[in-house]
């Protein structure tokens, strides 16, 4: 988790997140978690209080009552394994994803994250390739943010909820509290310069607009809004 080896020696629960946001009778689902092969099992093998998928999110959607075909379209961070799991349960749904992210479908090394999205491969799907921010809605209430560095096509969102007000969704910009304060690059990112470019506005965007900031693998973040099955307003 960081390239300057800061964190040696040192072990975190990690969340995984996703986020469903209501736009008049539209839904959006901001990334899908690990897929349904983890339900169960360990995230990590091996790995010291590993923790697994407890329920998939076809089945949280039912405790509000949204079906799967409700969800209009599915915005994506990015393309890692843990943020397009269970994409696939929402076919019909139009794909929001970073034109970088999507470029490398197909391609040698990508076998697995091409599988899992194989339905947005095919003639005729719905897709939007993302390329800078993007206004979902197109009246400024959710804007994917261009975040890059993590991987090429990397986004945050940002959403304007009437009563909390901004809400930053991190993506990977960042994956711990821990990076925002050192500015650590993980050594698996695509880009350095793009990484700490991306952390830097992410930041200052939080800063800037007095936003409830949630990095979306920190455990202590989960607590920022209301818990599932409330709805943060």
């Amino acid at each position: 988790m960081s390239d300057t080896r800061a964190y040696v020696g040192k072990s975190k629960k990690f969340v995984g997140s996703c986020y469903l946001i209501r736009h008049g009778g539209d839904y959006l689902l901001w990334d899908t978690g690990l897929s349904k092969e983890y339900l169960g099992k360990p995230y990590a093998e091996g790995a010291e209080d590993s923790n697994s998928l407890a329920a998939t999110v076809v089945d949280q959607l039912a405790k509000i009552g949204v079906k799967p075909s409700q969800v209009s379209r599915i915005g994506i961070s990015h393309y890692h394994f843990d943020h397009i799991g269970q994409a696939a349960d929402f076919p019909q749904a139009k794909l929001l994803i970073g034109e970088g992210d999507f470029a490398v479908f197909g391609k040698p090394g990508h076998e697995e994250r091409t599988k899992l999205l194989s339905p947005w491969l095919r003639k005729g799907a719905k897709v939007e390739k993302v390329k800078g921010d993007f206004d979902v809605f197109g009246d400024g209430s959710v804007v994917m943010l261009d975040l890059p560095g993590h991987t090429p096509g990397h986004h945050g969102l940002l959403v304007q909820l009437p009563k909390r007000g901004p809400v930053l969704l991190s993506g990977d910009v960042v994956h711990l509290r821990e990076n925002m304060e050192t500015m650590g690059v993980p050594s698996f990112n695509t880009n350095r310069a793009d990484s700490l470019a991306s952390m830097d506005r992410f930041k200052k965007l939080a800063e800037n607009l007095h936003a409830t900031l949630i990095i979306q693998h920190e455990e202590k973040d989960v607590g920022k809004l209301p818990a599932f099955p409330e709805a943060a307003e």
